[in-house]
């Protein structure tokens, strides 16, 4: 046992992050905070898997604090809290990575590398970086098992996904379709609704847009239209590409259009266009001109600068519906019922809102298209044509090129995008398709439009929309029970449940399951080829049994997995199979008719397989059934994750949960936003501004850095990331802390405090430490609400404001001389006893913060005094307040010590007065007799803390200090709006008597045209004028005024004080011992003689000074100057 508290030579925070490592590892710590609440009720924690073939980001740091804070809390809160970490190991960025690596396309995975190649690639790939993010992990200090992980790619892992697919596809939750679905020709498969709603993927693009003219076939024209001259259709296409496969125009049935007579700006050819009426305005601008008769039309000649117009009549578009059009671009018909195809449709999804109120309409790439589409009698079919195969494809291929039919344009990509970097063409297929039109006198306009377009989540190039055989899950069929399930969970913040992630719920559509690649968890479906039979397989087992069926059926040679053992649930065994697509795809089942069954080629959304780990990671239900059906392990508490996964990882495990369990996957959960750089800017390596997280750690410290981030916004908001913000940090908290617990080691030292005596009774202790000890324990009782609360943010500022408002400026500044004067009596261990609480509390509220320095500030204090017998702060309890220690009442009168020293301080400070400086006196109005007794219960603390002589208090200072009133307007325009000015206008009117009583009561009571309105504190700006030789301050209802003249005895006082600091100061930087007596010599200065003449008895008193001399020259020593004092200073021990 240690005699003597720890001391160091400085706030050294990396240094005391690799101490505590190193004692956390040599005393298996993180275990033994699960061990040691063995048998309490558990905390239930989801790690989301990251993938481990990026590296990490800062952003991490951030969301891996957040993660670690809340588990250290409910143990130390005495839950048991088990952190499983995870991998994601399948998917796009693992694939896109590879095929980058092995410079490769998805295409020539099968041709030049084979499956089974590839697969191994993107084993290897996936866990590159492991040692990495095991490296951040210990160094912030984030406890998570990072030594038994669940990895995606496990065969236990991707058999418990297998088993949740069965129950939802025994449930008729999974179907298949072939449907208009979001697909990256970059990644080359198709893509969910909630991928392509991730944040990000949507981008403002500039692209070229046609307003296209589709000539209508004479004979099916309606009488209105007759005898008009050749009938032009006028439909706006942002994804000219599209064009040549058009098949109909949509109309709204409802929608009034009109016929217009004009001319084609680029030929200059007569034209009789249709377009809704609402929208000739916007079509007919710039060099358009409407003229009121056709005469005036007939007159306009191609060289003159407008262009005119004539609108000849109007029409529903119901009365359009029918008409026949001539195909726009004649590369290919569709290869079903050609006959049915160009034809005016009617659709209510057409709106007047842009455009021509025309929708060129080409099923095989809208969804809303297709629908439309089939919805017409006769149907009208989409442009598919049948390939080298005889397979029915549309016009651009699965890589986004045109295929040869579309004959000039053949094999060019449809979005210059798509190009290898350098190989795009100056002028993309848009731009070109709009110069054929122009010339084939079939475009009305071109132009350049603005517009948000979709990206790839993974790949940041454009999407198509394409038609897809999928997967669906029916998440339409249960998105009314997972709606009102999300109602159960608290969302932080309350908005991203409601509003984003809510709303999301409410519009649900089928999740698209199907992904065409190759690195993933294959689709567990066989089907036989009419696809009339087909069998969803839920377990190895359930595979084994089919297989040994299709091997006697004679459809499959022979069975793999024969070394496998069913029931076997040992890793060696599981070791023996692989899951994987290479392997799967060579099985074949037989039907209950006896039909060969292949697998369907999909494999799943990697969305699928995070959403999975509550159940996948204990390999339920093969393993581990009671800790998920007996709720040990499952739903989690509590879960945290970037804002994006609202479309991700949020979404997917509440769709799971909902859909096999009907319960919510986890019941508290912390979104948090996003670490822009400084300047609000997203970071990237391509903008120079990303921040290296190990940089940061290794030069600020996890504390600071984990504190810092914490602190500064909520979780939930995004962080302007600014390391200066982490050095002020680290200053004004952590320095205060630690200078704290240094002044309380120098004297505990000296004193030999050990806590060895008994505590003394609270009525024994001064009013300053019973003060200290009430704020301590409300601080406890918020810091515990904020942390059960799920707001970090809070916490740390509340401990952050105690550390250094009230422990450190003020409770030790007003009670150092306790410390270093006087005997070891009952008074100096009440204030030893008060300071150590104090540390030893904020050690364990701020330990799920900052790890490290908390958990070395509790072992250094508790290392003396064996208060507990605790290894590790983050094995202790978490503080319980002690009610009958919190007095509100002592809170408040303390409070408004700190208010009005406050506010003297802050006159001090306009008027360039040091606090060294004394004063006479300071002027407070009184409104009643409580606030008189109060004041004067602090005036003598109120007197040390602001160096002022007296204290007076006024009953009714109207006649000393004059009070102006004006209105609040930043608080008045949101409350009374348009009402705001006579409100204003009547604030200024307001007298003394109502300033004093909305100072007093804090409402006051308006009348405003016969109407009463109620005015509160906030609403008004109280400021006092200054009077002469005195100046003023107020805030809320408590004024100040501060008498700046300064008498010669109160100079000569504030001389020998700023002496007195200049000695302990050199005392300090000559290596003194606090105990020693000194010996002093000062050249002699006219300002200071009489100061000190007037002042001696107190400097030797404040310096431990046994001899003072005034020397008329002095050769060695310090300078000293100060105000108009001009001298030089030596000290020496007193022999």
């Amino acid at each position: 046992m240690s005699t003597t508290f720890p001391d160091y030579k400085g706030l050294n925070l990396p240094n005391v992050a690799q101490e505590m490592l190193k004692f956390w590892e040599e005393h298996d710590i993180f275990n033994k905070s699960i061990t040691s609440r063995s048998g309490q009720k558990p905390f239930v924690f989801f790690e989301g898997p990251p993938s481990a073939n990026g590296l990490p980001g800062v952003h991490h740091v951030l969301a891996r604090a957040i993660k670690d804070i809340f588990p250290r809390y409910k143990t130390m809160k005495g839950f048991q809290v088990n952190r499983k970490a995870g991998w994601d190991t399948h998917g796009l960025p693992i694939e896109l990575g590879v095929e980058k690596e092995l410079g490769i396309t998805k295409e020539d995975i099968g041709k030049t590398i084979s499956v089974e190649d590839y697969n191994a690639a993107c084993r290897t790939a996936v866990m590159r970086y492991t040692d990495v993010w095991n490296d951040l992990t210990q160094k912030m200090g984030y406890w998570v098992n990072m030594d038994d992980p669940y990895v995606t790619y496990d065969p236990k892992y991707m058999e418990s996904v297998w088993w949740l697919l069965k129950q939802i596809y025994n449930k008729n939750l999974i179907y298949k379709g072939y449907t208009i679905q979001p697909y990256s020709p970059k990644a080359g498969t198709g893509l969910s609704s909630h991928e392509l709603n991730q944040p990000g993927t949507y981008q403002d693009v500039t692209d070229t847009t046609i307003v296209a003219q589709f000539r209508a076939i004479q004979s099916s024209l309606p009488g209105f239209l007759d005898h008009q001259g050749p009938i032009l259709f006028l439909a706006w296409t942002t994804t000219p590409w599209t064009l040549p496969s058009n098949t109909a125009l949509t109309v709204g049935p409802k929608i009034e259009y009109v016929l217009v007579k004009t001319y084609n700006q680029y030929t200059f050819e007569a034209a009789s266009v249709v377009v809704a009426k609402a929208l000739v305005g916007k079509q007919f601008s710039g060099k358009f001109n409407e003229v009121d008769s056709t005469e005036n039309l007939e007159s306009y000649k191609p060289s003159d600068k407008t262009i005119p117009f004539f609108v000849v009549n109007s029409f529903l578009g119901k009365d359009l519906v029918g008409i026949s059009y001539e195909q726009l671009l004649d590369y290919a018909l569709p290869n079903d019922h050609p006959e049915n195809a160009f034809r005016i449709i009617s659709g209510d999804f057409v709106t007047i809102e842009d455009g021509t109120g025309i929708v060129h309409t080409a099923p095989t790439f809208g969804a809303d298209d297709a629908i439309v589409a089939k919805q017409a009698t006769p149907e009208i079919p989409p442009l598919l044509v049948k390939d080298s195969e005889d397979n029915l494809v549309p016009l651009v291929d699965l890589q986004g090129r045109f295929r040869p039919e579309v004959s000039e344009f053949a094999g060019r990509y449809v979005k210059n995008e798509y190009y290898p970097e350098g190989e795009a063409p100056e002028k993309s297929v848009d731009v070109e398709l709009a110069i054929k039109l122009k010339t084939e006198n079939k475009a009305f306009k071109v132009e350049k439009y603005k517009h948000s377009y979709p990206n790839c989540w993974r790949t940041d190039k454009p999407i198509l929309y394409y038609p897809l055989d999928s997967w669906f899950i029916k998440v339409t069929d249960v998105k009314e029970r997972m709606f009102e399930l999300n109602k159960t969970i608290n969302w932080k913040p309350k908005s991203t449940g409601e509003g984003r992630f809510g709303n999301w719920l409410a519009n649900a559509n089928d999740w698209n399951l199907s992904r065409s690649r190759y690195w993933g968890i294959p689709l567990p479906i066989w089907r036989t080829e009419d696809g009339k039979e087909e069998i969803c397989i839920g377990s190895v087992e359930e595979l084994k049994t089919e297989m040994q069926k299709a091997v006697e059926a004679g459809v499959l040679e022979k069975a793999i997995f024969e070394d496998f053992v069913v029931g076997d649930q040992s890793n060696e065994n599981y070791a023996k199979i692989d899951l994987h697509k290479n392997i799967v795809d060579a099985i074949t089942l037989v039907s209950k008719s006896g039909q060969p069954m292949l697998r369907e080629s999909d494999l799943i959304d990697v969305w699928f397989d995070s959403g999975s780990m509550p159940y996948a990671q204990w390999h339920y239900p093969f393993e581990n059934k009671d800790l998920i059906d007996h709720n040990k392990a499952f739903p989690a508490d509590f879960i945290a994750e970037g804002v994006d996964q609202t479309r991700g990882w949020f979404y997917t495990l509440h769709a799971i949960g909902t859909m096999v369990f009907d319960s919510v996957a986890y019941k508290n959960v912390v979104s948090n936003g996003l670490v822009l750089d400084k300047n609000g800017q997203k970071m990237s390596k391509r903008l120079g501004n990303a921040t290296d997280p190990f940089e940061t750690l290794s030069t600020y410290g996890a504390d600071a850095t984990r504190w810092y981030m914490i602190s500064n916004a909520n979780p939930w908001d995004n962080l302007k990331f600014d390391v200066e913000g982490i050095e002020e940090v680290k200053r004004k908290f952590f320095g205060t802390l630690y200078n704290t617990y240094a002044f309380f080691t120098l004297y505990a030292n000296i004193d030999k405090f050990s806590y060895s005596e008994p505590n003394v009774e609270i009525q024994d202790r001064p009013e300053i430490d019973r003060w200290v000890l009430s704020e301590l324990n409300s601080l406890v009782e918020k810091v515990d609400t904020f942390y059960s609360e799920y707001e970090p943010t809070k916490a740390a500022r509340a401990i952050s404001e105690f550390t250094q408002e009230y422990l450190s400026n003020w409770y030790v500044r007003l009670s150092r001389r306790r410390f270093w004067k006087g005997e070891y009596q009952q008074d100096k261990i009440s204030a030893y006893q008060t300071l150590y609480t104090c540390m030893v509390t904020i050690a364990k509220l701020g330990a799920p913060i900052a790890p490290f320095f908390m958990d070395r500030l509790y072992l250094d204090l508790n290392l003396v005094t064996n208060k507990e017998s605790f290894e590790s702060v983050h094995l202790a309890n978490f503080p319980s307040p002690d009610r009958s220690l919190i007095n509100k009442d002592l809170e408040r009168k303390m409070g408004q010590a700190q208010t009005i020293s406050s506010l003297v301080l802050s006159l001090r400070a306009k008027e360039k007065i040091k606090v060294r400086q004394p004063l006479q006196k300071i002027m407070i109005p009184v409104n009643s007799p409580a606030q008189r007794e109060e004041i004067l219960a602090i005036s003598d603390l109120v007197k040390h803390e602001v160096n002022v002589k007296e204290v007076e208090l006024l009953e009714d200072a109207s006649d000393i200090l004059v009070k102006q009133i004006k209105p609040n307007f930043k608080v008045l325009g949101p409350r009374f709006g348009k009402d705001m000015k006579l409100i204003a206008n009547s604030i200024q009117k307001l007298q003394a008597n109502d300033i004093k009583q909305i100072e007093e009561k804090g409402v006051l009571d308006i009348e405003i045209n016969g109407k009463s309105i109620r005015l509160h504190l906030d609403d008004v700006e109280i400021t006092s004028q200054d009077i002469e030789g005195w100046l003023v301050a107020n805030q809320g209802a408590m004024t100040v005024a501060l008498d700046v003249t300064i008498s010669e005895p109160l100079r000569s006082e504030g001389i020998a004080r700023e002496l007195v600091n200049r000695i302990q100061n050199l005392r300090k930087d000559s290596g003194f011992e606090v105990t020693d007596r000194i010996e002093v010599f000062l050249q002699a200065d006219k300002n200071i003689e009489n100061a000190i003449k007037l002042n001696l008895e107190y400097i030797k008193l404040e310096t431990l000074t046994d001899e003072l001399h005034l020397v008329a020259q002095l050769d060695k020593g310090i300078e000293v100057s100060f105000d108009s004092v001009n001298s030089k200073l030596h000290i020496q021990k007193f022999k």
